[in-house]
């Protein structure tokens, strides 16, 4: 599957949602499928920067592909990095870097965050953007 097809599929799945409430659920319940992260990569070294609860992000090349795997301390940030490995994970560092996030704003997940957890999103993706750029010579 491609990103641009994952997005679709996300945006599609969020389609089926009426209200906000229900739209969160979601989240939590995709939070609660996140593959559980290595306890040695949670570390200071893989915490997100710039997010409100803890996150960690660890990022592996495997045969050329970006594989992440992450956590959090907080159901919603869970959520949310779940949504986002969906999407990026197992793709190439080009493909990661050149991959646009458009699909956040036609869910309309920003404008439902609050300030703080919005940032702590951007942050999720440009670490995510950076993993690819360090990981793409290897």
């Amino acid at each position: 599957m491609t990103i641009q097809e994952a997005q679709q599929e996300i945006i599609d799945d969020f389609a089926f949602f009426d209200d906000w409430m229900d739209k969160y659920e979601h989240i939590i319940e995709l939070g609660k499928e996140l593959p559980q992260i290595d306890e040695k990569y949670k570390t200071d070294e893989n915490l997100i920067k710039g997010c409100q609860s803890r996150v960690w992000l660890h990022a592996e090349n495997k045969d050329g592909k970006i594989y992440y795997s992450a956590d959090s301390d907080a159901i919603i940030a869970k959520g949310i990095i779940s949504l986002l490995l969906k999407v990026f994970s197992g793709h190439t560092p080009e493909e990661i870097l050149a991959a646009n996030t458009d699909f956040i704003n036609e869910i309309g997940l920003q404008e439902h965050l609050s300030p703080t957890r919005s940032n702590g999103l951007v942050s999720m993706i440009k670490q995510i953007k950076n993993y690819a750029l360090a990981l793409s010579n290897n």
